[in-house]
């Protein structure tokens, strides 16, 4: 993938940076929380997910800086198991939605297959 597609793909969308600062913000929000258990719990997850966040936005940085994309879908071997069979709760809240080439379970806003990397 070269740059300007990179740079046009992530215009459309939230940047790393952005989802960093909306955390950033929760967090902050958080010391809001009366009771002090869910406050400790709540900055736990919010300090967490900014830890994941910049780890991610530093590792990307690095591949496109590289030369490899790091967006590219990597194709499961023959031996892999196949992905499980969603549960019955997964099924109800969500549909019929299964991937036609390894059963699994499909999100209605991505356009390709999780677990296997079929494109729909």
């Amino acid at each position: 993938m070269n740059n300007e597609v990179l740079v046009h793909f992530m215009a459309d969308n939230p940047m790393v940076d952005e989802f960093i600062r909306h955390l950033q913000h929760c967090l902050e929000d958080s010391n809001s929380i009366p009771d002090f258990k869910e406050r400790e719990n709540r900055q736990w997850q919010l300090e967490s997910a900014l830890q994941e966040a910049l780890i991610f936005k530093n590792r990307y940085n690095e591949l496109v800086q590289r030369g490899i994309d790091p967006l590219r879908m990597i194709e499961p071997k023959q031996k892999d198991p196949a992905p499980p069979m969603p549960t019955k709760s997964e099924a109800l809240m969500v549909g019929t939605n299964h991937c036609k080439k390894c059963n699994a379970h499909l999100e209605s806003d991505i356009d390709f297959c999780p677990a296997c990397g079929k494109k729909l």
